[in-house]
């Protein structure tokens, strides 16, 4: 049994939390600026937050869920403050030509940036739960080794974009150069302070 939910959890975690987006944005910019490491680490931030929401959603710990659902308005705030604080950060830092997180520096807050922005999307649990009944993952609240194979199977299956990711985004940096990265780093960098814009004028409109 442990099994079945371990295959079914890699299944949701690798098709629900492939990298796209604001995050999939800050993963490649990561790996093409500053070094395969910066994008494990950054990819990993993410499916471990993914791993967060998936055992809150699973476990049914309805406070939890409860709070984040209902703050979700704050929270978009504080995620689309966070993006443009990113964007203008990326947009304004001259890359590296030797990638800084090749060399060891930097790995921890790579992780940490990409798992404040995952943070900051709480309607994941919501994700989780619709992809839990569609696949028949239930009845497995209070069994703590399901539980724990289901959580260990997203976490799995998200993580698994991180070699896929990196060697893919690897295979163009070593085709261009200084000037080029930078012009990378500012698009990415505009792009991603623009989502956070977006999602502040959406929310408050909203």
């Amino acid at each position: 049994m442990e099994t079945a939910v371990l295959i079914k959890g890699l299944i949701i975690g690798f098709v629900i939390c492939a990298p796209m987006g604001p995050i999939g944005l800050f993963c490649v910019r990561k790996t093409l600026i500053d070094g395969r490491l910066a994008g494990f680490a950054s990819v990993l931030g993410a499916s471990t937050v993914d791993a967060l929401y998936c055992a809150i959603a699973g476990l049914g710990v309805t406070f939890i869920s409860n709070f984040l659902t209902n703050e979700q308005d704050l929270i978009k705030l504080a995620g689309g403050l966070i993006l443009v604080v990113v964007g203008i950060r990326f947009f304004l830092v001259k890359p590296s030509e030797k990638p800084l997180s090749n060399r060891g520096h930097g790995v921890t807050s790579d992780f940490v940036g990409a798992a404040l922005l995952m943070f900051t999307n709480p309607l994941a649990i919501i994700v989780f739960s619709a992809a839990f009944t569609a696949l028949g993952v239930h009845g497995w609240r209070g069994d703590y080794s399901l539980s724990l194979a289901l959580v260990a199977g997203v976490f799995a299956g998200s993580a698994l974009w991180a070699p896929i990711l990196v060697t893919v985004v690897s295979l163009f940096r070593v085709r261009v150069n200084g000037n080029q990265l930078m012009l990378m780093s500012r698009i990415s960098g505009a792009i991603i302070a623009g989502f956070g814009l977006a999602v502040w004028v959406i929310t408050l409109l909203d």
